[in-house]
């Protein structure tokens, strides 16, 4: 086998980007544009000793779960991967990649997984569930400006079909980015080069309050300021009546990081607010809100009820955010403590705390590695620990302190079936916490990714 060789393979899984799983001869393959169940012919694009890369070149045999994708753009734009496999056959995908990952790298017995795994949680309609979109604006080689998502795996820009539009995001996105570019146009505006670190717009960030319907834009930029704002704003404002802030972000790092550390309210407010329940949050532009409202409210949901909250627990949170969380146990713990890195996000969740009129609460801005151990020190005991750090996981010393802490129940909550598996067999390692049992919640429709819950208690 060589790079550029062609070759039958069935197709019996799926990678973490969406690729299908296929083997022969002892090779695992990544194959882009395969699915499960699919009998393909692959070009073979890049080999390593043990596994290798291709993309289809013929479906020989379809699977039975392929179905024809409403996005005219599915199979090039990096926003959706799964878009031409059937809603039903993800769900179950998703089950067995958090089952498949407590086994293989959590090390439990596949049998007690299955025993103790609540079925997944999906949608009823998986499409234009986002309520963010961060949206990368580029030049193209005639002047042109193009706004859309990347490819998958390349920084090329890929425009959505006029005709729909963006199917995860909403339906006003169209409108406000044709808006964008036409002021850009008029007032040659240029957008950043990554090659040269030239010209102005970098990306744009659209967020929208479900429950309210408020919408904030938010033009990350290579500069100091923007030409023309009241040209932007009446643009802005007729395309999207609703828009309530529109905020310029500073970002003029030469990296992939999306935003910079200034923003700066230029019309409107510098916040929107929208709900998840019965609790409203102010969310700024770098605020951490998960990205499906519908989704977000059932996740939420298991996670209390995971707590199982008596009403007078001390209860910590763990990369607590915008204390969207913090705020869903407060309504039942007797004090919840928040910790959280970015000082922005505890600003708003002191904010979101008092707008709610939660008295019940404290915030504490710091790496959890740090800060948990601090407050532990001061005699601060914890009855439950929620959890929900990024997709790298907990730090092992955040793990280990949780231990030390001993609290009667443990909360989970992992974007990143992977690093959950890993983080659980440490917590379960000296074998005084047990899984009980774990949920994943669909959060992410169209994409390989999923979120879970799981809960681990002590054992008695």
């Amino acid at each position: 086998m060589k790079k550029n060789d062609v070759f039958e393979v069935e197709i019996t899984g799926l990678g973490k980007d969406g690729e299908g799983i296929g083997h022969l001869e002892g090779m695992t393959f990544f194959v882009v544009g395969a699915l499960p169940g699919d009998v393909v012919m692959a070009h073979v694009t890049k080999l390593k000793k043990t596994y290798g890369y291709a993309k289809v070149v013929k479906i020989l045999k379809p699977s039975k779960d392929r179905v024809e994708p409403p996005c005219p753009v599915s199979d090039r734009c990096g926003g959706c991967s799964l878009m031409n496999f059937s809603y039903r056959a993800q769900l179950r995908m998703k089950e067995e990649i958090v089952e498949d990952d407590l086994v293989r790298i959590g090390g439990f017995d596949r049998d007690f997984i299955r025993k103790i795994q609540e079925p997944v949680i999906g949608m009823s309609d998986p499409l234009h569930y986002r309520n963010k979109a961060q949206i990368p604006v580029g030049m193209q080689p005639d002047g042109g400006i193009v706004m859309g998502f990347y490819a998958h795996h390349s920084h090329r820009i890929i425009e959505p079909d006029q005709s729909v539009g963006c199917l995860i995001g909403a339906p006003e996105n169209q409108n406000i980015t044709d808006a964008i570019k036409s002021w850009m146009y008029e007032n040659k505006v240029r957008a950043y080069d990554e090659t040269t670190h030239k010209g102005l717009i970098r990306h744009i960030l659209i967020r929208h309050g479900v429950h309210t319907g408020q919408v904030m834009v938010c033009l990350v930029i290579n500069g100091k300021s923007i030409p023309a704002i009241d040209n932007l704003v009446e643009r802005l404002t007729v395309a999207c009546p609703d828009i309530t802030s529109i905020c310029v972000n500073i970002n003029k790092n030469t990296g992939n990081v999306i935003l910079g550390d200034r923003t700066e309210c230029i019309w409107g407010e510098p916040v929107i607010t929208d709900k998840v329940g019965d609790i409203t949050f102010d969310i700024s532009a770098k605020s951490f809100f998960q990205v499906n409202p519908v989704q977000m409210e059932k996740l939420y949901s298991r996670a209390l009820e995971y707590a199982d909250l008596k009403g007078s627990e001390n209860v910590y949170d763990l990369y607590s955010g915008i204390g969207t969380i913090s705020l869903f146990l407060a309504k039942k713990a007797g004090h919840v403590t928040g910790v959280e890195v970015v000082p922005d996000a505890v600003k708003d969740a002191v904010r979101n705390a008092k707008l709610n009129g939660f008295s019940n609460t404290n915030f504490y801005t710091g790496k959890t590695e740090d800060v948990l151990p601090k407050l532990v020190a001061q005699g601060r005991p914890a009855d439950v620990i929620v959890l929900d750090p990024p997709r790298k996981g907990a730090e092992k010393s955040v793990l280990e302190t949780i231990l030390s802490v001993a609290p009667s129940r443990i909360v989970y909550v992992s974007c990143d079936p992977a690093t959950l598996a890993r983080d659980l067999a440490i917590l379960c390692e000296d074998g005084t916490y047990e899984l009980k049992k774990y949920t994943p919640v669909d959060q992410f429709p169209e994409s390989v990714h999923v979120e879970t819950v799981a809960l681990m208690s002590k054992k008695k």
